[in-house]
């Protein structure tokens, strides 16, 4: 089974995203996820965070230009089988 994350957007939407690969770099959590476990879609980049005073983990998603390229840079070499294309 896929490893799943729960995303509530500012709306208090609860959104599934199944992760594909993770990675860390520089002490960062990254996560690579889709809305669909087995077929084409979008894939998004997101971070683990925490919250001040909060033990949970929070992700939040990538978007600093220059985080994300060099971020899916490195997805692209360890999915060697996938394609990542950027979409401005």
């Amino acid at each position: 089974m896929t490893e799943q994350v729960i995303f509530t957007n500012e709306d208090g939407e609860d959104i599934r995203f199944y992760v594909v690969e993770e990675t860390k770099i520089a002490g960062v959590n990254y996560l690579l996820v889709t809305e669909q476990e087995d077929a084409d879609s979008e894939a998004y980049i997101m971070k683990k965070v925490a919250e001040d005073g909060n033990e949970e983990l929070v992700c939040e998603f990538v978007e600093d230009e220059q985080e994300l390229d060099a971020i899916s840079k490195v997805f692209a070499e360890l999915l060697e089988d996938v394609s990542i294309e950027m979409q401005e």
